[in-house]
């Protein structure tokens, strides 16, 4: 049997949803502020692959230590309740096109692009 990666990508949640996006998960760990659950058009919720709330913290989003999160963020997920939920996105790429939500103000530098990164290059 030959398992073929799909596409795994990643968006804001409050975006409108697209055709393409596939199965929509969201990766953040808090509920997104001002959005219902009808409106947030998601498949799942896969609250435990979000970072720690003392990492979040840290963070804060700032750019210039977006690195050192990303470091800190994949040791997490080799953590067990954070690595079965990894290993749930990973099935999911594995069978479908994945788009990972999160409700930051730059996505770019997200957990939502750390883990479409890591999925994305996973064989």
């Amino acid at each position: 049997m030959t398992t073929r990666q799909h596409e795994t990508r990643f968006a804001r949640v409050y975006e409108t949803p697209g055709d393409d996006d596939g199965v929509r998960v969201l990766v953040d760990r808090v509920w997104p502020r001002g959005l219902s659950k009808d409106e947030a058009h998601l498949d799942e919720w896969c609250k435990s692959v979000a970072p720690s709330t003392s990492l979040r913290k840290w963070y804060g989003h700032d750019p210039q230590r977006f690195d050192e999160f990303t470091r800190r963020y994949r040791q997490e997920l080799a953590e067990p309740e954070p690595a079965e939920a990894l290993q749930r996105l990973r099935d999911l790429a594995g069978q479908d096109k994945v788009t990972l939500l999160t409700a930051t103000k730059n996505a770019d530098i997200s957990q939502a692009a750390v883990l479409a990164d890591l999925l994305s290059h996973e064989c």
